[in-house]
């Protein structure tokens, strides 16, 4: 039985590169962006990683069988939370939580990290504390590098990328060290797109973040440190 209105949000994922998928935002996640990315491991067998949760609808799971299941259900932050067991009735997976918010999955034993963590030999989690506790970001490195951010970094309403501080941020100055942490971490040439679990409505028709290390660059970490909260 699954817990979200099968006509409700009938929608299927829409393919914003090869083999990767982005869902319709989710009422239960506050309008949050799910998205699916499609691997294969050594043996050339289904490695799939989800990331989030997607409203659990007869659409979803159909388009989830037809590529063959989940191998990975990656949660990014304590508000991505919704259809886990649902999920994990349909598609027997590893669900992987950073292990400060573990606790929210009782009795689901989750796999856990503190710092890192490698998915595949092409996607690896990190642990981006500051929206929450355990925020997380998933790196992918085909297509020129994507960043599955959940909601550590999101679209303004102009489309223009940034940390964006709101009444639920856990601890703003730690977002930001996170934030500096990625731009330590990557370059023009290996972080090229983000997509952002949440604000998707405001990227238009784009479906991701283009030149994205850019405009993280861009961005002023002094003025940042002192913005108020939404």
């Amino acid at each position: 039985m699954m817990a979200s209105n099968p006509h409700r949000s009938a929608k299927a994922p829409r393919q914003i590169f090869d083999g990767i998928f982005a869902f319709p935002p989710n009422r239960e996640t506050m309008g949050g962006t799910a998205y699916f990315i499609v691997e294969n491991d050594s043996s050339n067998k289904a490695a799939n990683i989800l990331v989030d949760c997607p409203a659990w609808t007869e659409t979803t799971q159909d388009f989830v069988s037809a590529q063959g299941g989940i191998r990975w259900l990656f949660i990014t932050h304590r508000g991505a939370i919704a259809s886990v067991r649902d999920i994990l009735k349909a598609f027997p997976c590893q669900v992987l939580i950073q292990e400060q918010e573990a606790y929210l999955l009782p009795n689901l034993s989750p796999e856990t990290f503190q710092h890192a963590h490698d998915l595949s030999q092409l996607s690896r989690v990190f642990w981006s504390p500051g929206h929450s506790p355990g925020s997380a970001c998933l790196y992918h490195q085909r297509h020129g590098g994507l960043l599955f951010s959940g909601r550590h970094l999101l679209p303004t309403p102009t489309g223009e990328l940034q940390p964006l501080r709101s009444a639920k941020t856990f601890h703003w100055l730690r977002q930001l060290l996170s934030f500096q942490h990625i731009l330590d971490s990557f370059s023009p040439e290996t972080l090229q797109h983000v997509c952002p679990g949440a604000n998707t409505g405001f990227l238009r028709k784009a479906g991701t973040v283009s030149q994205a290390y850019q405009q993280l660059q861009s961005l002023d970490l002094a003025a940042l440190r002192s913005t108020q909260v939404l």
